[in-house]
This record gives structure tokens, C-alpha cells and sequence, in this order.
């Protein structure tokens, strides 16, 4: 038997935590922070639809399952998680950039 074998694909991951957390640490304060402001608008608009659909996508990357196959997975959903959390701001930014500058 060769001990140099790759891993396999459903062998469990050690360090599966990193991704999700990196991504979280600054996402769900974020998060949380523009539903708070948004809320006003009520929870059918655009941008609490965004946000809500930021922190859904922070739980699944929590709760995948802990195997090196969902790596990928994992990181894309919570990178995307990420830019849900920062869209609202940035677009808040731009909108307040425009009507100071005219």
C-alpha cells in the first residue's frame, strides 16, 4: 500500500471552518447592519431580498457537509455571500457620491 496516496474526495476535510469564517467575520456584521437601515422599505423590497438571501446563503455555507468534495462549493457560496454583503453598501456609496456631486 502506498502512503502517499491524494486524498479522496469524500474524506473529511479538516480545515472546512476557514472559508466560511474569513467570509463571515466581515459579512454577517455587515449584514446585519444594512437590514437594520433597510428595514424601512419593508421585506419586499430589492435590497432586503438581497440581504436575506446574503445571510441564507452564509448558513448554507455553514452547513454543508464536511467533505473535501464540497470545497469549491463552499468557497463560491461564500464569496457570493460576501458580495451580497457589500453590494448594498457600495450601492449606497455611488448614490450618495452622485447627488453630492450635482
Amino acid at each position: 500500500m502506498i502512503e502517499d496516496e491524494a486524498p479522496q474526495l469524500h474524506d473529511p476535510h479538516e480545515t472546512w471552518w476557514k472559508v466560511p469564517l474569513a467570509a463571515s467575520l466581515p459579512g454577517l456584521p455587515l449584514l446585519a447592519w444594512e437590514f437594520s437601515l433597510f428595514q424601512a422599505d419593508g421585506y419586499t423590497s430589492g435590497i432586503n431580498r438581497l440581504i436575506l438571501t446574503g445571510f441564507c446563503l452564509f448558513a448554507i455555507a455553514w452547513l454543508l457537509p464536511h467533505r473535501q468534495s464540497q470545497r469549491t462549493l463552499r468557497t463560491a457560496i461564500s464569496c457570493t455571500a460576501l458580495v451580497f454583503a457589500v453590494l448594498p453598501l457600495t450601492l449606497a456609496l455611488l448614490l450618495t457620491a452622485a447627488m453630492a456631486s450635482g
